[in-house]
């Protein structure tokens, strides 16, 4: 897969110069949260993840795809599927438009499309996943205006800055199977 291509966004694949796009949203504080992500990553940890890019979702069993606007190639967010188990046929997603005032363009909204698109036609999901902090109030609403539904929600889940937050989990069945 070269790039999924949309209205005003393409999705690609890892490229060695996203090395500093990456950097600055594991390196973000500000979207820990949202990640998971608990301690910085170096320059060196991000290189070697981006060499390691070209595995096989199949292999890592993960993909991680860049959020484009234009042509000119940099990335302004990412997609991921993750725990993706084809045993089972089910993969998480998760996603992150980095700056601020990229977000509300309606570019996580296509970019979701697009990935959705793909997992169920070319990778034969039958199902998606997806886990969101109860008070990420446009995640929740963007995954739901896709189908997704809320099938719990986790008590005290994450801890966050000394508190204790409750997650939910939201499902999307392939409405091919």
């Amino acid at each position: 897969m070269r790039t999924l291509k949309g209205e005003t966004i393409y999705l690609r694949a890892l490229e060695p110069n996203d090395l500093e796009f990456i950097y600055a949203i594991e390196n973000d504080q500000n979207i820990w949260e949202v990640s998971n992500t608990q301690t910085p990553y170096s320059r060196f940890l991000v290189k070697q993840y981006l060499e390691n890019a070209h595995q096989d979702i199949y292999e890592a069993k993960q993909l991680r795809l860049a959020i484009c606007q234009d042509e000119d190639f940099p990335a302004i967010g990412l997609i991921d599927l993750f725990d993706f188990d084809p045993k089972n046929n089910r993969a998480g997603v998760g996603i992150v438009i980095h700056k601020k005032d990229n977000r509300n363009q309606n570019i996580g909204t296509e970019a979701l499309g697009l990935l959705i698109a793909y997992s169920f036609s070319h990778l034969n999901l039958h199902q998606l996943y997806a886990n969101i902090a109860c008070e990420n109030q446009a995640s929740n609403a963007l995954f739901t205006k896709f189908g997704f539904k809320c099938i719990g929600t986790k008590k005290d889940w994450n801890l966050v800055q000394g508190v204790y937050k409750d997650e939910r989990m939201y499902q999307l069945i392939n409405p091919q199977f």
